[in-house]
């Protein structure tokens, strides 16, 4: 059975969270899961179905666990009745009785397939709210990146947008003492308003980024701290495929949650096999019964009595019209289907873990040569400014480099993002992804909450 994390059990971070004022968690990465664990409505679905899963256990144990019932009545019969052709005589009689009764089953397989069925299904259940935790920290963490990556878009576009209104200033100057042409002028003013437009554009996408980030955890979040530039990013540990990918045929939810779903339906195979089977029961029984007459009988003689009973009881089904038969084929073929659902999940874990630690490996060798191309475009942008204004270049070198300069800036804050994720999701591929690693990502932002970036040159 899958064993969740205590404090997803337990519960005191949820707790934690909707004491919280908002002021006091929308800070960084761990801050806003946790306020998500309260305030996350798909999370909170998922809890209360964990719970509601939870009763099957106790109600389909009592059907193995003594049924007592107290009943009592008290009646009274008034009329006339005619004994040996005499005219008729009224009657009046009353009665009362009570009765303690006890019934407990002694031999009841279905009802034994019934209570492992349901600590299949709450098995089953578990491995839905560990999948259900684990996508969550996903979704906290994927709109958290892409509230940042649209902040970092938003900064490169103004820092884009500064760089081309100089260039245009220069072209200006440069025009007006008659060492370059009227076109340097518009190829500057073009840079100029589709930096404006990517500007605006990036702008629009911050808002639209943030707007679901507050769908998750409930209120708008401010600006978000950035990735730290010097932060080394994680590698896989250990860093082998094939352990990954044993850890997640082994511990993925997907499978755990097939998992529970066979063995529910091997017990409602084993359960629709017994419905021929005898059944046998104690019944017990202990009352007084009182009566004043009989309407039948012209004397009132009151009668009183206590007294106790035990006894067995078989029941032995011989014929049900075919129902049991039909019952066994449809529970066989639901067993059948459950086998080749989990199948699909093993292999799906399979391939979830092989993408994840791919894409986490090829994440840092693009990182590395982002970083590396950002630095090349800095000295490419600094030589073209200088050689434009001695005359070695022209106007859209240098509009150019800049462009090329921001584009490596976004994609290497792209791969560091999303390499990061790649390790999250390799972590709930194989169901150990928890709360320590969003301590871990967090412990990766820049401390002072700032932007993290080059300044443009």
């Amino acid at each position: 059975m899958m064993r969740l994390p205590r404090f997803i059990l337990n519960g005191p971070l949820l707790l934690a969270g909707l004491l919280a004022p908002a002021s006091a968690w929308a800070d960084d990465l761990l801050s806003l899961y946790r306020a998500a664990l309260s305030q996350d409505p798909i999370y909170r679905a998922a809890r209360y179905t964990l719970q509601a899963a939870q009763q099957k256990v106790p109600q389909a144990r009592a059907d193995l666990l003594p049924v007592i019932s107290l009943g009592a009545d008290v009646s009274r019969q008034r009329g006339s009745a005619s004994f040996n052709e005499a005219p008729d005589e009224n009657r009046d009689v009353r009665s009362n009785n009570w009765a303690l009764r006890l019934a407990q089953p002694l031999y009841r397989p279905t009802s034994w397939s019934m209570l492992s069925q349901a600590e299949a299904q709450y098995r089953q259940a578990e491995a839905q709210f560990c999948l259900a935790s684990q996508d969550l920290i996903l979704r906290v963490a994927q709109a958290f990146f892409d509230v940042q990556l649209a902040q970092e878009s938003v900064a490169v576009a103004s820092s884009q947008l500064e760089a081309v209104t100089e260039q245009l200033r220069l072209a200006r100057r440069n025009f007006q003492v008659g060492t370059t042409t009227i076109t340097d002028i518009h190829e500057a003013k073009s840079r100029l308003d589709l930096a404006r437009s990517q500007q605006i554009a990036a702008d629009n996408d911050l808002t639209v980024k943030r707007a679901e980030l507050e769908r998750i955890v409930g209120a708008s979040p401010p600006d978000l701290p950035m990735l730290n530039s010097e932060a080394s990013l994680p590698w896989p540990s250990p860093n082998n495929i094939d352990e990954w990918v044993a850890s997640a045929q082994a511990n993925s939810p997907l499978v755990a949650i097939q998992d529970g779903n066979k063995d529910s339906y091997e017990q409602q195979l084993a359960r629709s096999r017994a419905g021929h089977a005898p059944t046998v029961d104690i019944n017990a029984s202990y009352g007084s019964a009182y009566t004043s007459g009989s309407m039948t009988s012209p004397a009132d003689i009151p009668t009183r009595s206590l007294a106790g009973q035990i006894g067995l009881q078989l029941a032995i089904p011989i014929w049900s019209g075919g129902a049991v038969a039909s019952r066994i084929e449809e529970a066989q073929a639901n067993l059948d289907k459950a086998l080749a659902d989990r199948e699909a999940s093993r292999r799906q874990a399979i391939t979830q873990s092989r993408q994840a630690f791919s894409g986490m490996t090829a994440g840092h060798a693009q990182v590395e040569a982002l970083s590396s191309a950002v630095l090349s475009s800095q000295e490419a942008v600094k030589a073209n400014q200088i050689g434009y204004r001695i005359g070695t270049r022209i106007n859209i070198d240098v509009l150019n480099a800049e462009q090329q300069l921001y584009a490596a800036r976004r994609d290497l804050a792209r791969a560091k993002m999303e390499t990061l994720m790649h390790g999250l999701r390799l972590k709930a591929a194989t169901g150990s992804l928890i709360e320590q690693d969003v301590i871990g990502i967090n412990a990766l932002l820049d401390s002072a909450g700032k932007k993290n970036q080059e300044k443009a040159p």
